[in-house]
């Protein structure tokens, strides 16, 4: 008896096509050196993320991750460094934070704005602003954090400049900000050297390592089956959709004419190409900004909240966090709706950073039956605007999955972090892209078929 015939690719050697191009990059020594290098860097990065700093109560440390949605939300982008109080409980965010303040305004400054159109130079010195920019954020936020976690008990020292704990604040924050630079220079080392962008690798590696402990969750839930199977379900459905709204694209017809001389004389030459614009250009970073919006007052509130005081501030901040609280259908709305106007607001001052009309003009191109110029942009904008809308809704349904699935399936042990997902789809796609382009440039047959 034969064996049934299968659809799957297969390569050269009868192997599935991605086993065999995966054989192929570990057989090219340059590729398989910058694997390899990739894989150390992640390793020192999982080993920084268990060297804590001194004086934490790990006991309370855990209550507080039980109850605080918002440290439970920056773990995320610590790789689980946060969790463990270590040197690097800042991740990159105080990196990711400067660069999207950096981003915010260029466009707002002239100055930045003509620094940015300087080319590879500008875009050099525009990184290190972010960078300057990155240690006052990080100093502030790890102060901010050893507030947090000494007011809930975490630390038996006084947090404070000043007095007898003034030599412990100082000694760990500055230990956080030199972890949060420390890892910079891992990921830029990780893009230079490695394979795919190194700050998002880091953040991958770190989502990764989380995942064995969201399985153990899992088994601890078995009296409920059902509810497990449709949490599967329901995250390699949302899974999937993550990757066709990141390949989605709108593609602009573009033509460029050019004239070279041949023999004496001038010929008009022209060529078609196209413009690809993403229906989700924002990426995550509208979820970044509507759950720390949301997450942040009711923290606060959480302070100053007594529901058995006559004070009016007090039963104020009580029902502010109650309000805003992950439990409360409003807090999952106004998710909505901040995800949907923060991704227009993204993509909308990214998207006009590029001044694509103006580019398209300088080299020769435009769109057909489009003046060049300003109408091109106004075509643009629209263009930009209407897909943008699919984006924009679809990731606002990404953001308030968690709450459907608490609903639905009653676990609640475990939280399937939309934004975990994005994260790890997108820096799938984009380190297996770079592979395969790295891959064809050998002959070799790549993973995206």
């Amino acid at each position: 008896m034969r064996a049934a015939p299968t659809n799957q690719p297969r390569g050269t050697s009868g192997r599935p096509q991605l086993v065999q191009a995966m054989i192929d990059a570990f057989r090219t020594p340059d590729l398989r050196g910058k694997i390899l290098f990739t894989l150390f860097i992640l390793m020192v990065f999982r080993f920084l993320a268990h060297v804590p700093v001194p004086g934490a109560d790990r006991d309370v440390l855990g209550q507080v991750f039980q109850q605080n949605d918002l440290v439970a939300f920056f773990d995320l982008f610590s790789g689980g460094g946060l969790r463990n109080l270590s040197v690097v409980a800042l991740g990159v965010y105080p990196y990711i934070t400067a660069s999207i303040v950096i981003q915010i305004l260029v466009p707002v400054i002239p100055r930045l704005q003509a620094i940015s159109k300087e080319g590879a130079a500008g875009r050099q010195q525009i990184n290190q602003f972010t960078h300057w920019l990155t240690v006052p954020i990080a100093f502030l936020q790890g102060y901010g954090q050893l507030l947090l976690f000494s007011r809930a008990g975490v630390f038996n020292t006084p947090i404070t400049f000043f007095g007898d704990g003034a030599l412990t604040t100082l000694t760990i924050v500055f230990s956080f900000v030199g972890g949060t630079m420390f890892l910079v220079w891992l990921g830029e080392l990780i893009t230079e050297k490695g394979i795919g962008n190194g700050l998002s690798i880091i953040i991958f590696g770190g989502i990764v390592a989380s995942l064995p402990n969201v399985i153990g969750q899992g088994f601890l839930a078995r009296d409920n089956i059902s509810g497990l199977l449709v949490l599967v379900a329901v995250a390699a459905f949302l899974i999937i959709a993550i990757v066709i709204f990141t390949e989605a694209q709108r593609r602009i017809p573009v033509q460029y004419g050019r004239s070279v001389f041949r023999g004496g004389r001038m010929y008009r030459q022209s060529g078609a190409t196209h413009l690809p614009l993403r229906v989700n250009s924002a990426g995550m970073i509208p979820l970044i900004f509507a759950f720390s919006i949301m997450i942040l007052p009711g923290t606060i509130a959480q302070y100053i909240a007594n529901p058995a005081s006559d004070n009016f501030f007090a039963r104020a901040a009580t029902f502010v966090a109650s309000a805003v609280s992950p439990a409360s259908t409003f807090y999952w709305v106004m998710v909505f709706i901040l995800v949907v106007i923060f991704a227009f607001f993204y993509t909308m001052v990214v998207f006009q950073q590029q001044q694509l009309a103006e580019n398209l003009q300088k080299n020769g191109g435009f769109i057909p039956g489009i003046r060049p110029g300003p109408p091109t942009q106004q075509y643009l904008n629209r263009v930009i605007i209407r897909i943008t809308w699919g984006g924009a809704l679809f990731l606002g349904l990404v953001a308030i999955v968690p709450f459907f699935i608490t609903r639905l399936t009653g676990i609640q042990a475990i939280t399937l972090t939309s934004t975990s997902l994005l994260i790890m789809v997108g820096v799938a796609l984009d380190t297996m892209r770079q592979l395969e382009s790295q891959l064809l440039m050998r002959n070799y047959e790549g993973f995206l078929r």
